[in-house]
Order: structure tokens, then C-alpha cells, then sequence
């Protein structure tokens, strides 16, 4: 399956659009919620073509908390290797305002105050997000991809060609990543875990002979004894026969996001209403 490395060092810089009806790096203006996109019902729609999705290659999107910051990774036309781009929601219109290379996949905390990025993160600041910080040693020698975190501070996190663990906060610190069930780190590649804020379900994406080809999203909910339930693949409504990733809802609850590999040098984001989730929860 196609996966990018994570690159090294962080460089921040701020751009400066205009008011008129193209900022200065030539996007459009985008007024309203959600970069100004008409809301998708149960069928899954690229989000934002021509201006998020293009002809290039773009994966990971993810809004912060509040829904006044958008954060996705492209590769193609101006960026000649992997880079995150963030936009902001400012002066009514959402603005390009950030690039930087990609240590790792970002994911912001529930609260908003942390940016995790793989096996670093960065913390909010008055003036924007901090330097870059180590996890600890108790991470040491996990190449993570993706790590979310839940409300209550539990980690969820893969590793580049290994298996998808958690790590749970105790006393303030995080205890050492233990591997999640064996059902649920089955196939060929197991990861980029995306925990409900409340841990009532997981979600990540895996190849198996029984899907529908290429990589495909599944989804676990938590049973009443705490343990995970089966593997459920998320369906033809979500997946195909070319490969789907990086799964994740909305922070205020009402869209899922994910990613697909169309062809050789091209992805786009997709999203669809979250309700879609409950269409797959088990019936008692």
C-alpha cells in the first residue's frame, strides 16, 4: 500500500492574502463554514476540488476544535515533497496562513492545545504553536504515523509497518503503548487510528482479502465490558476497489473525513455526514 514517510524538521511560515475575490496565492475567497463547501449527505463527496483537492496529491485533513482551522498535506505543483498547508477562518474568510514540512500526520487534542505530529507535537500559544517537543521515552523506537488522543487523554497510535497500540494517562504521565487486540491488528497494514473523543468506537484502515481491494476503513465500537468489538469494514458506501485511509470525524461531531488514492501521484479528501457511522453500529 502507498504510504509517505514522515519528513524532518519544521518550518512555519505565515502568508498575507488580500480582501479581493482571490488571495494572493490565488485561492478564492471562501466564505462560511467548512471553506464555504455545500454539506454532503450519506454519499461521500470530494471536499473542496480546486481548491483543497486538485489534480496533485492530498491526504490527511483534519479541522482543529472551534472549526476555525483546516490542516491537510499535499504533494505536487508548488511542494516538491509532502507538506502540511493550514488554513484559517479570519476576517470572515478562510485564509491560507501556514506550510510546513511533515514530521508526521497532525491531529489536534479535543481541548485544541496540542498538535500531534507522529512521534512530536507542538503546544498552543498566544502566538500560535510552540517548537516541536518529544513524546518521551516511553515512545522510543515506535516510528508513529498517526497518533489521536481521546478526551480523557488516552492515546491511539500505529507504527510504519508494525501494529496499533494505546497508551492511557495515569497520574499525569502516559503509561508504556500496549498493542490492541489481535482482531483488530490484523491484515497486511494496520493503522492511522482515529479514537472517538469519548472512546466509544476506533476506527483505522488495513488490507485484507476479504475487502474490497487496495486499503479499506473499518470501524470497532466498544463493547459494555470495555473490550473492542469485531472489525467491521465501513462498507461500499465508503470504500472501493483503489484505497481509502485516515479516517476521521469532524470535532463537532457532524461530517467523516478520509483520503483516497485515485491513481499514481493522485489523492483526494473526501467527506460524508457522520450519521453514516451509526448505520454501522450492531444492533442489540
Amino acid at each position: 500500500m502507498k504510504r509517505v514517510c514522515a519528513s524532518v524538521a519544521l518550518l512555519l511560515s505565515a502568508l498575507v492574502v488580500s480582501s479581493g475575490s482571490h488571495s494572493q496565492d490565488g485561492l478564492p475567497v471562501l466564505e462560511g463554514p467548512y471553506l464555504g463547501q455545500t454539506q454532503p449527505g450519506l454519499t461521500p463527496e470530494v471536499f473542496a476540488p480546486g481548491i483543497v483537492s486538485t489534480e496533485n496529491w492530498e491526504i490527511e485533513g483534519v479541522f482543529a476544535p472551534g472549526m476555525k482551522e483546516f490542516y491537510f498535506t499535499r504533494n505536487g505543483g508548488e511542494y516538491s515533497k509532502a507538506t502540511i498547508v493550514g488554513m484559517r477562518f479570519k476576517d470572515d474568510r478562510w485564509q491560507k496562513f501556514a506550510e510546513f514540512s511533515r514530521p508526521g500526520e497532525v491531529f489536534i487534542s479535543v481541548d485544541g492545545k496540542t498538535m500531534h505530529l507522529g512521534n512530536k507535537y507542538r503546544e498552543r500559544t498566544d502566538a500560535g504553536w510552540s517548537e516541536m517537543k518529544d513524546l518521551g521515552s516511553q515512545f522510543e523506537g515506535i516510528r508513529i504515523m498517526r497518533l489521536t488522543a481521546s478526551a480523557a487523554g488516552t492515546y491511539y497510535l500505529d507504527e510504519a509497518r508494525g501494529v496499533m497500540r494505546y497508551s492511557r494517562l495515569i497520574d499525569g504521565k502516559h503509561e508504556k503503548p500496549i498493542a490492541l487486540s489481535a482482531e483488530i491488528n490484523a491484515g497486511e497494514w494496520t493503522a492511522h487510528p482515529f479514537i472517538a473523543p469519548d472512546e466509544s468506537y476506533l476506527i483505522w484502515d488495513t488490507e485484507k482479502e476479504e475487502g474490497h481491494g487496495g486499503g479499506d476503513l473499518y470501524i470497532s465500537f466498544r463493547q459494555e465490558n470495555g473490550s473492542w468489538g469485531a472489525a467491521i469494514n465501513m462498507g461500499a458506501a465508503i470504500n472501493t476497489d483503489l484505497e481509502e485511509g485516515f479516517g476521521g470525524v469532524t470535532p463537532d461531531g457532524k461530517f467523516f473525513f478520509f483520503h483516497r488514492f485515485l491513481s499514481e501521484g493522485k489523492a483526494n479528501i473526501f467527506w460524508v455526514d457522520a450519521q453514516i457511522i451509526e448505520t454501522l453500529r450492531p444492533k442489540p
